[in-house]
This record gives structure tokens, sequence and C-alpha cells, in this order.
């Protein structure tokens, strides 16, 4: 080659462009793929929030009866109400044959829990109000329900090989029964 083909080729920029797009294409898929995949993440964890918050609801809004078993601090939460719970988070209906809020959602994968405690004061102040005769023993007893629940995230990009093990949705609510 001479050298003034040689100069030529130098200072030809047809190419450029191509050449420049070759370099920044796979940071441009990371950012876009990234993007994608957070938002999946966010999507996810929001809807288990909302529906772990709607069980809390749902397991406080049942009547005292169902909590009859406080002993000042701790207690069992009656099967039917834990059963109806669960249902409810993981539904968000209490059909049975409705599909999955999260697609990842299986009995052997995923923790869930209804817990209670039950408190005879609050902040120092003894309980009134619809507590009133409410009692274990010799004090007004204001149950309280908190709903956990842990579960296996699944991600959008799975097909490319993103497998996201040991990436986990946790969400945990908690609210005083009403006995309404």
């Amino acid at each position: 080659m001479t050298r003034s083909a040689i100069f030529h080729l130098l200072r030809d920029t047809r190419g450029a462009a191509a050449a420049e797009m070759v370099l920044v294409l796979p940071l441009l898929l990371v950012i876009m793929f990234g993007s994608v995949e957070l938002g999946n993440y966010m999507l996810n964890e929001h809807t288990l929030l909302r529906a772990v918050r709607d069980g809390a609801r749902f397991a406080a809004r049942q009547p005292f009866a169902s909590y009859s078993g406080c002993n000042g601090t701790a207690a069992n939460v009656p099967a039917s109400v834990s059963d109806n719970t669960k249902l409810l988070v993981r539904k968000g209906t209490l059909n049975s044959s409705d599909p999955d809020q999260l697609a990842n959602w299986t009995d052997a994968s995923t923790q869930f829990s209804v817990q209670m405690t039950c408190s005879t004061a609050a902040g120092g102040t003894t309980l009134g109000g619809i507590y009133l005769g409410n009692t274990t023993g010799t004090a007004d007893v204001a149950p309280n329900v908190r709903v956990y629940a842990r579960i296996k995230y699944r991600p959008v990009l799975g097909l490319f090989g993103f497998t996201g093990n040991g990436m986990y949705l946790d969400a945990a609510d908690q609210a005083a029964v009403a006995g309404i």
C-alpha cells in the first residue's frame, strides 16, 4: 500500500458510527435489561406488600371470639383465620380457584406466618374503648395480628441466564384486632 492510500484510509470516517455503536451497545443493553428487571422486582415487591397488608387487615377484622386465647403476651391464631389469611394474601380473594397474585408462590418454597400478640396497655395507658370487657385474667386485652410472607423471586430475564438465586421478596404488616 502506498503512503497516500494509508493516509486516505486513516481520514475515512464512513464506518465510525457503526464502530461506536458496537462499542456502546453492550452498555446500553445492560442498562435496558437491568431497568426492566429492577422494575419487575419492584412490582413484585409492591404486590406482595399490598397482599400482606390486606391479609393483616382481614385477620384484624375477625371477631374477638376468634382470638380468645390471649394470655397477656402471645397466643396462637386459630387455624381457620390463619388459612383464610394465607389464601387472601396468595390469591387476593377467598376463592381458592383464582390465580396466584405472584407467579412463584408455592407452598414448598414460601414462608408464611400469622402471629398474634396480646397487650394490656399501650404506652403506659390502660386500654379502653372496644377492648373493655375483652379480658383475660384481670386486665383488658388488645390482640395484635402480624402477617409475614417470604417468597422466592422469579426474574424476567431467566431466559437470558439470570437465575435470581438467593433473591427473595419479603413483606410483613400488622394490625390491631378490631373485632368487627
